[in-house]
């Protein structure tokens, strides 16, 4: 059970304040411990694409005009590998689940699976 999150992003800090049995899971903070590319590949597998694991919202997405191309899952591959920013985040693993971000219903079923783990 992992979580891959920011410890300087605000959103991931409230989050992870309302894991239930948080001392469980394995904390991987991706700024100071990249993602490796067995990990992405892991992630992908669980979420169906590179894309759903990708953040149109990291500030490095405009700047770097990304949102002018047309990515493919290649792209969105390499990006995240190559910035940590681009990992949408909080990204949670519990066995075969994952949940993707700081939607609100993605939170509720994140918050719903952690009640459960073992």
């Amino acid at each position: 059970m992992t979580i891959y999150h920011l410890a300087n992003c605000g959103t991931c800090q409230r989050i992870l304040k309302e894991i239930p049995n948080l001392k469980k899971f394995t904390l991987r903070e991706i700024k100071s411990e990249p993602i490796t590319a067995k990990e992405i590949d892991e992630l992908k597998k669980l979420a169906g694409s590179y894309e759903a694991l990708f953040s149109r919202v990291a500030m490095k997405y405009r700047s770097m005009g990304l949102n002018e191309m047309t990515l493919t899952e290649k792209d969105y591959r390499k990006y995240i590998l190559e910035e940590y920013t681009f990992l949408k985040r909080p990204t949670m693993v519990i066995g075969e689940q994952i949940f993707i971000g700081s939607a609100p219903k993605t939170v509720k079923a994140m918050l719903a699976a952690c009640a459960g783990a073992k």
